[in-house]
């Protein structure tokens, strides 16, 4: 387990779960906020913005159909153990749906954050950082390619 996260888990009591009694759409609340620290930490980087223009950048990013498209470019990456992470996800049954993507984007995109939150929670975060680098790469090209109009890294 990652150090912060066993810190943690020191620091406020946590106690040791077994990862696989996570219900699928638990693990994709987790993958949701670690996906999305991973996008806002990637794109502050990237420049100092005002908070509305990082926010755009990021909707684009964090979108049912953009992770939709990461999951199909980073399945065959998977290990057989992340494959299955990912497949309870995209078969859990939502209460909720996005207001902007179809049912089979949704359902994928809920997958990735399944997995996302299984890797972060299991400390495998040099792995979920690996698969988003990936997925990024295969639905928006390289990094300037991630920004809005290509612009290169803004000097700090």
């Amino acid at each position: 387990m990652d150090e912060s996260i066993a810190y943690l888990k020191e620091k406020f009591g946590l106690g040791e779960v077994d990862i696989h009694s996570y219900s699928p759409l638990t693990l994709a609340y987790m993958g949701d906020a670690a996906y999305e620290i991973v996008i806002r930490t990637m794109l502050v980087d990237m420049g100092n913005r005002q908070p509305s223009k990082l926010h755009r950048l990021s909707s684009g990013l964090v979108k049912a159909g953009t992770q939709a498209a990461m999951a199909e470019a980073v399945l065959p990456m998977l290990t057989e153990a992340e494959k299955q992470v990912y497949l309870r996800g995209r078969n859990a049954k939502s209460p909720t749906m996005a207001k902007h993507a179809t049912v089979a984007d949704y359902r994928r995109a809920t997958g990735f954050e399944a997995l996302m939150g299984y890797l972060y929670l299991t400390g495998e975060h040099r792995r979920m950082i690996d698969l988003i680098y990936e997925g990024l790469a295969a639905v928006r090209g390289k990094k300037e390619d991630w920004q809005a109009g290509g612009q290169k890294r803004e000097e700090k």
